[in-house]
């Protein structure tokens, strides 16, 4: 089992930016490449960013290409998503999500683990 939570959602002006965290506990954290995702209300959960096992690959999905950069430190058990420019079209719960995969995945169905989600609103 792998517990995630997350942290550091909460609400900015557009243009403005958040930093989520995401600590991990359980098994091996560097056995796992890791994900955000993010649902709005009334639609499906979707793919914002993986990162590989080493933090050595990333993947993004096109609206935030540019302005998020997702990272990781093995050490501490924590990936990150460090979101800039924010619009109010990222407003969401954003959750992080852990899969034993051996390369990037943009489903929810390849994700093993979740965490309970953050809320991040982005008003104008």
């Amino acid at each position: 089992q792998v517990q995630l939570v997350e942290s550091g959602g909460g609400l900015v002006q557009a243009g403005g930016s958040l930093r989520l965290s995401c600590a991990a506990s359980g098994r091996t954290f560097s056995n796992y490449a890791m994900g955000w995702f993010r649902q709005a209300p009334g639609k499906e959960r979707e793919f914002v960013s993986a990162i590989m096992r080493s933090g050595d690959g990333t993947y993004y999905t096109d609206s935030v290409k540019g302005r998020f950069t997702i990272s990781r430190r093995n050490a501490k058990n924590m990936v990150y998503l460090q979101m800039n420019s924010l619009k109010p079209e990222d407003t969401a719960v954003y959750y992080c999500a852990a899969t034993r995969r051996t390369f990037l995945v943009r489903s929810p169905l390849e994700y093993d683990y979740w965490g309970q989600g953050t809320q991040v609103t982005v008003s104008l």
